[in-house]
């Protein structure tokens, strides 16, 4: 079994990268940057200045936000400045009202909002929002993770109301044996903390078959016509209520879900899949509880090197988590795990990320069923070899060079789709 200080450092670590959140989290770390802005300024600003990173940008146009019927920044920038509190963090809009989404069209309406590309930096994942009234101006700025505040040098201003300091971040390097080991040997106890994720994120499935969210991926896949393709099996049930989660949450629907590093769909795509699989497989709860955690942890350590926002699309991270929970809820061994590891990297590597949008339901299908078909893959002993394309022989390795494409490699890929996306006339 891992000592305790090491499994207290990695709890540490879930519990920060993996927490609630009301709708994407781009805007909602825009919304969550205005309001503090504004506690700063100490009255209700008159202008907003946004100055945000490229993939901030691209992650938030085209996305519902939750509770209004509206899409992109401005009705989330005006929101975090009139409602906003930021002791909310991710959910910094839960105090919407009907009143209050009026007001913030107003506020819309009386061109008090300006959003810019933010020059000359090299972080992905920045937002410096700057508030005035009155002659006076303060200035937040969230930078290298969706709610981590920064300095920011600006004029004197009305003090920062009380707050808690935020913790440190937990500094614990992951690997893959690292994270099997934490995952299935750890007491119980110490680790149930997650199955909260199914909570949220199967709530998040239910709460898409009251209206009519996105594209209504979810839905389709429950339908008759596709029972006739698919069949009424547990991999169409894996795909449709991890696609239904993800329509609701872009779709805007009102609702919390539990993200991981930074994204809701990431969140979903770690946990649904896992949650279905299980309940169909009819594995134990302490299986649920511990594949679980596998995916999750998973996903937290492949981000470590790839990054909070990139050009590959989280759905490729989040499903290997996924793909690695199924392989253990079918029985899979620590060998297993690596091979539906290298199984996934084989496959859906280089899967662009074009911003959060109702379509990203369809690239987590995508990804769903390749977990599926990886673990399956696996647990008859196949694994794709080290002779082919960029696996390797090292599991570790192989993601290294999964996340090297995806941070490095796929960089002018990022910077051609914010272009292509900007110069629409849409």
């Amino acid at each position: 079994m891992i000592d305790k200080d090491t499994r207290e450092r990695i709890i540490a670590l879930v519990h920060q990268e993996v927490v609630p959140a009301i709708g994407c989290t781009e805007p909602m770390c825009v919304a969550l940057c205005t309001a503090r802005a504004t506690e700063r300024l100490g009255c209700r600003p008159e202008h907003i200045e946004a100055r945000l990173s490229a993939n901030i940008i691209k992650n938030a146009m085209g996305v519902g936000i939750p509770g209004t019927g509206m899409i992109g920044l401005p009705i989330a920038i005006a929101l975090g400045a009139l409602i906003g509190k930021s002791q909310y963090q991710l959910e910094v809009l839960k105090d919407l009202s009907p009143e209050a989404l009026e007001e913030g069209k107003q506020f819309i309406a009386e061109d008090r909002i300006r959003v810019m590309l933010k020059e000359g930096i090299s972080e992905k994942l920045y937002a410096e929002v700057t508030c005035r009234a009155a002659g006076k101006e303060a200035t937040a700025v969230i930078s290298g993770s969706h709610t981590r505040f920064i300095e920011a040098p600006v004029a004197p201003v009305a003090p920062d109301p009380p707050e808690a300091p935020e913790a440190p971040a937990p500094s614990i390097a992951l690997n893959m044996r690292l994270v099997w080991d934490f995952a299935t040997t750890t007491p119980l106890d110490e680790i149930s903390f997650i199955e909260e994720t199914r909570t949220y994120n199967m709530n998040a499935a239910r709460e898409a078959l009251k209206g009519n969210y996105g594209h209504n991926l979810g839905k389709t896949i429950d339908r008759p016509l596709s029972k006739g393709i698919f069949g009424n099996s547990i991999f169409c049930h894996i795909i449709s209520r991890t696609a239904s989660a993800c329509d609701a949450r872009m779709g805007g629907a009102m609702i919390p879900v539990m993200s991981n590093s930074g994204s809701g769909n990431q969140g979903i795509c770690a946990t649904n899949p896992v949650c279905v699989y299980a309940k169909e497989n009819e594995n134990t709860h302490e299986e649920l509880i511990r594949a679980l955690m596998l995916s999750h942890l998973t996903a937290i350590y492949i981000k470590q090197s790839l990054g909070t926002l990139s050009a590959l699309c989280g759905c490729v991270v989040a499903s290997i988590g996924s793909s690695c929970g199924i392989t253990y809820l079918m029985g899979g061994t620590y060998e297993h795990i690596c091979r539906s590891v290298k199984n996934m990297i084989a496959n859906l590597t280089g899967m662009i990320c074009d911003g959060a949008k109702p379509s990203c339901s369809l690239k987590i299908t995508s990804g769903v069923s390749t977990a599926v078909l990886s673990a399956l893959l696996s647990m008859e002993g196949k694994c794709v070899t080290s002779a082919e394309g960029i696996v390797d022989d090292c599991v570790d390795k192989s993601i290294s060079n999964l996340t090297a494409i995806g941070a490095d490699g796929m960089g002018p890929t990022d910077e051609m789709v914010l272009g292509i996306m900007t110069s629409k006339g849409c």
